[in-house]
């Protein structure tokens, strides 16, 4: 993720399937935090269908 835009996509992507998480991305550190949400596949199916690699749960 470099950009605004990619902030966006990706946020939308995870809110999309997990509607009650709270997502945080860090551009400079390009990672997303999610919290309020246990279905960790569900957010790695929306990070990398919105064409971003996923890195596993921190």
């Amino acid at each position: 993720m470099t950009c605004d835009g990619c902030a966006k996509a990706v946020t939308n992507a995870i809110k999309t399937a997990v509607p009650e998480a709270a997502v945080e991305v860090d551009l400079d550190g390009k990672q997303v935090t999610v919290e309020g949400a246990d279905d960790d596949g569900a957010i790695q199916q929306a990070v990398e269908s919105a064409g971003f690699e996923y890195g596993g749960p921190a």
